[in-house]
């Protein structure tokens, strides 16, 4: 681990091919209790990386998110958005009919 002022930096975990076929418990443990990739390479060179389903699951829904405000940001660039008073008038208006 790295430490600096702020935060502990996780160095990441790089195994070789091998380590898939003769340790796997050893690899699925070290991917869920770390929650991050571990490397894997095939004759010292990068190959793959291997994490635990629940890290997919949380990269997967940080993707989401991060998408859903870029699209959000785009909406308000082309004039499709409005303020919280304008939508406030408009849900009263569709409530009153």
């Amino acid at each position: 681990m790295i430490y600096n002022e702020r935060e502990t930096i996780n160095m990441p975990i790089i195994r070789p091919s091998t380590d898939l076929r003769n340790k796997y418990n050893e690899i699925s443990e070290l991917c869920r209790s770390r929650m991050e990739p571990i490397y894997i390479t095939k004759n010292g060179v990068g190959d793959l990386a291997v994490m635990s389903i629940e890290t997919l699951d949380k990269i997967a829904g940080k993707y989401e998110f991060y998408r859903l405000i870029e699209r959000g940001l785009d909406d308000v660039k082309l004039g499709r958005a409005m303020t919280l008073e304008e939508s406030g008038e408009r849900i009263e208006a569709l409530l009153n009919g």
